[in-house]
């Protein structure tokens, strides 16, 4: 008879996570096109801990940042506001020239973005190719404080 109960329950709890997935389909009213629906689909049914890491691998793999995107629209909505010429309150930190310091300027790196070893490694290494950015949407005071860092190293630093 426990058998017969679990083979019951079994099948009911199937049709609860399609249930879900459903639900929070409809609440986002979102229109997927036909060509992402088969995707959309699969990430709706990854746990939360496996999206995480899915996120973090997109990040590092297009060099993106989901964050920087939720906190650059929320100076922008507070801007519409203001009459008259604004003085700019947030900036854009690149990192143009590492130096010779290159250990030095990693561990800034690491400081100042909470990223890890690789990850900063990687981003110095990558201004040979180009300006890198450090980080978005700074406030003017932390930003000229960030710059003194790098600046103390040895390393070039534009405010955008």
């Amino acid at each position: 008879m426990a058998e017969e109960k679990e083979k019951q329950e079994a099948p009911q709890e199937e049709p609860k996570k399609e249930e879900k997935a459903e639900k929070a389909e409809e609440s986002a009213k979102v229109e997927v096109p036909e060509k992402f629906k088969k995707l959309v689909e699969e990430i709706e049914q990854m746990p939360v801990i496996e999206l995480a890491e899915l996120v973090k691998i997109l990040e590092k793999k297009f060099g993106v940042s989901a964050a920087a995107q939720v906190v650059a629209a929320v100076p922008a909505a507070g801007s519409n506001g203001g009459a008259g010429v604004e003085e700019k309150s947030s900036f854009n930190i690149e990192l143009t020239a590492v130096g010779e310091k290159k250990i030095d300027v990693i561990k800034v790196i690491r400081d100042v973005t909470e990223k890890g070893l690789k990850e900063s490694k990687d981003l110095v290494d990558a201004v040979a190719s180009g300006a890198q950015m450090i980080r978005e949407n700074v406030k003017k005071e932390e930003a000229e404080e960030i710059k003194k860092k790098f600046e103390g190293t040895g390393a070039t630093v534009e405010l955008k």
